[in-house]
């Protein structure tokens, strides 16, 4: 099982989207300045989650999610 999921900077109120297995250590490392893209953006809070079969299908997700950015399909996915 893989997880799409997206966190808000407590710090500038960016979304960033991502996909992971781990999702609880995930959201852990990138409260921990634990990751390069997000280094010194936090903290975060997870604000959604959806669970995909596979990491092919997970990254497809992501993807997609990452393209609503700003628009009003993202604007419907926040209100879920």
């Amino acid at each position: 099982m893989y997880y799409v999921y997206i966190i808000q900077s407590y710090k500038n109120n960016h979304y960033y989207t991502g996909h992971t297995k781990n999702l609880k250590q995930r959201v852990i490392e990138h409260n921990s300045n634990n990751t390069k893209s997000l280094r010194n953006k936090g903290p975060f809070h997870l604000i959604y989650v959806e669970k995909a079969d596979s990491l092919i299908k997970a990254i497809k997700r992501e993807k997609q999610i990452k393209s609503y950015k700003g628009g009003k399909a993202f604007k419907k996915l926040m209100d879920k």
